[in-house]
C-alpha cells in the first residue's frame, strides 16, 4: 500500500538524517576536543599551581559537603576535605538529617560543640538546628550544620547561607579530591580570559571504586575487579575529557557535576541558590546561570573546565543502584530542560539557545527514546521481510566500530596526558569492556532512560532520589 510504502521511506529518511547528525556531532565532539586538550596542555605545562598561595589577593573558598548516612566513611572524607591545599578555605559540612550516627561521629572526632553562628539567611532552606565548631584550633575552618532533612540542593542552599566565602565548591561528601585542585580550579576565575566573567568551573571526576586510601588521601589508583564500575570508568573518560572540553570550548557547557563544581557564590545567590524541587540540581543552575546573565547581567561570560582528574567518587557497583542513579538523572535532565525550554532554539541565548539546548534535547533527552523506537521498527521490518541483511551487518559493524574508537580516542589521551592507570593489562582490559558496553551497558542505560522517562511523565515523579549506598575506600 502506498502509505505503507511512504511510511516506511518516511522513517528511514528520519533516522538515516538523525544518526547522520549525531555521527557528525560525536565527530566534531572528538575534534574540538583534541584541540583543546593540546592548548591547556601547553599553556600549563610549566605552570606551578602551588605558587598561586603567594599571590596577595587569593579569593576565598567554601567547600560545601552535603551529608546523608554516611556514618561509614564520613570520617575519611571529612578528614580528606581538610588536607586540601588552599590559604583561604573553610570547610563546610552540611548534615541533611541523618538518620545515623554521622553526626555524632563528627562531633566525637572533631570536639565539636554548638556555637551561635551569625549568617544571612538569604536562601530558604528547612530548618537549621545547630551549627558546631571544633574546641580544637587545627579544625577552626571546620564548620558542620545540622539541619532537617530535604535532600543535597536544601544543603547546599543551608552551606551558601553559612560560607562567608567569594566562591563555594560543590561537592559530594564521599569524593577524594585531589590536594592542588582547588588552586587548578581557581585560576581561571584569577584569568578571565579574553575579559570574560567566569562564573563558574568544572573538573574531570575519576572512579575511586577498589582505589587504597590512606589519611584521606588517594594513594593507589586500582582498576576494579566490578564490571559495573569498570563501565563507568570508560564513559568517564568520554563524558569529561571529550564531552565537557569541546563544550567548555565552544562557551556552552551545560552541566557542572554536582559531585565537584567552583561556583561564583554571589552569583548563585542572585538566581535563587539550588532549586530544591527537582533531583537535577547541577544541570539546572548551571542553566539559570547562563540564562540570567543573558537577560539581567548582559556581560561576556564563560564556565571553565578543567581537564585533569581532580576528584575521585565511588560509583554504583550493582545493577539496583546504577539504575536509581540513573533514572534520577534522566528525570532531572527532563524536569531542567522544561523548566527553561524557552531557550530552546532562541536566538536571544546565542550558542545556548541555538547549538547546546538543542542537542541536549535531541541527543540527550530524546535520543534513548528514538533508539528505543528504532530497534522497534527494525524488528517490525524484519517480520516484513523488508529489511536488507547486508547493509544492516555493514551498518552494525560501522556503528561498533565507531564507538570502539571513540572510547580509543579517550583512553588514549587519558594514558597520554595523566596515565593514573598503570601498565598494560589496563588497555586490554578497557578494550574488552568498550565492547562489551555496547552490548550490555548502552542498552540498559537506554533501559533506565526510558524508565526515568516513565516516572516522570506517567507516574509524575519528580524529587524522588532512591537509596544510594556507599561502601568507603580501602585503607
Amino acid at each position: 500500500m502506498d502509505w505503507e510504502s511512504n511510511l516506511h521511506t518516511g522513517f528511514n529518511a528520519f533516522f538515516l538524517i538523525y544518526g547522520s547528525v549525531l555521527f557528525i556531532s560525536y565527530l566534531l565532539i572528538g575534534i574540538i576536543s583534541s584541540f583543546e586538550l593540546k592548548n591547556y596542555t601547553r599553556r600549563n605545562k610549566h605552570f606551578d599551581f602551588s605558587k598561586i598561595a603567594n599571590f596577595k589577593v587569593l579569593p576565598s573558598i567554601s567547600i560545601i559537603a552535603p551529608c546523608y548516612n554516611e556514618e561509614k566513611s564520613i570520617i575519611q572524607n571529612v578528614r580528606s576535605l581538610l588536607s586540601l591545599h588552599y590559604t583561604e578555605l573553610e570547610v563546610i559540612v552540611v548534615n541533611d538529617g541523618s538518620t545515623d550516627a554521622s553526626l555524632e561521629l563528627l562531633i566525637k572526632e572533631y570536639r565539636l560543640v554548638e556555637v551561635e553562628y551569625a549568617y544571612e539567611h538569604l536562601l530558604k532552606t528547612a530548618k537549621v538546628r545547630g551549627v558546631y565548631k571544633s574546641t580544637d584550633s587545627s579544625y577552626a575552618n571546620l564548620i558542620i550544620v545540622d539541619k532537617e532533612n530535604n535532600g543535597k540542593g536544601d544543603s547546599l542552599n543551608a552551606g551558601i547561607n553559612i560560607s562567608r566565602s567569594n566562591y563555594f565548591l560543590g561537592i559530594d561528601v564521599d569524593c577524594i579530591i585531589e590536594p592542588d585542585a582547588l588552586y587548578r580550579m581557581i585560576k581561571p576565575f584569577l584569568e578571565e580570559y579574553g575579559m570574560k566573567k567566569v562564573i563558574a568551573s568544572g573538573g574531570v571526576i575519576r572512579v575511586a571504586n577498589s582505589c587504597k586510601v590512606e589519611n584521606g588521601q588517594l594513594t593507589e589508583v586500582v582498576f576494579p575487579k566490578n564490571i559495573w564500575a569498570q563501565f563507568q570508568i570508560l564513559e568517564y573518560f568520554r563524558a569529561f575529557i571529550l564531552s565537557r572540553m569541546a563544550w567548555s570550548k565552544i562557551n556552552g557547557l551545560l552541566i557542572i557535576s554536582g559531585a565537584f563544581g567552583l561556583f561564583d557564590r554571589e552569583l548563585v545567590q542572585k538566581v535563587g541558590g539550588y532549586d530544591t524541587s527537582t533531583v537535577g540540581e547541577d544541570l539546572e543552575l548551571v542553566i539559570r546561570m547562563r540564562k540570567y546573565m543573558h537577560e539581567v547581567e548582559k556581560v561576556p561570560y564563560r564556565i571553565a573546565f578543567i581537564p585533569e582528574p581532580l576528584c575521585w567518587t565511588e560509583v554504583p557497583d550493582n545493577i539496583r543502584v546504577l539504575y536509581r542513579q540513573r533514572n534520577r538523572w534522566a528525570r532531572g535532565l527532563i524536569d531542567s530542560l522544561s523548566k527553561h525550554r524557552k531557550m530552546f532554539a532562541n536566538p536571544k541565548y546565542g550558542r545556548i539557545g541555538m547549538v547546546a539546548f538543542p542537542f541536549w534535547v535531541f541527543f540527550e533527552w530524546l535520543g534513548p527514546i528514538l533508539e528505543f523506537i528504532g530497534v522497534c521498527y527494525f524488528f517490525i521490518m524484519i517480520t516484513m521481510g523488508r529489511v536488507n541483511i547486508k547493509f544492516v551487518i555493514l551498518f552494525t559493524l560501522f556503528v561498533l566500530a565507531f564507538s570502539v574508537l571513540y572510547s580509543a580516542f579517550a583512553v588514549f589521551y587519558e594514558k597520554y596526558l595523566y596515565d593514573r592507570y598503570k601498565g598494560i593489562g589496563f588497555m586490554f582490559k578497557i578494550f574488552f569492556i568498550s565492547i562489551l558496553e555496547i552490548l550490555v551497558f548502552h542498552p540498559l542505560n537506554v533501559f533506565f532512560a526510558l524508565a526515568g522517562n516513565y516516572d516522570f511523565f506517567i507516574r509524575r515523579r519528580k524529587k524522588g532520589w532512591g537509596i544510594m549506598s556507599h561502601k568507603g575506600f580501602k585503607p
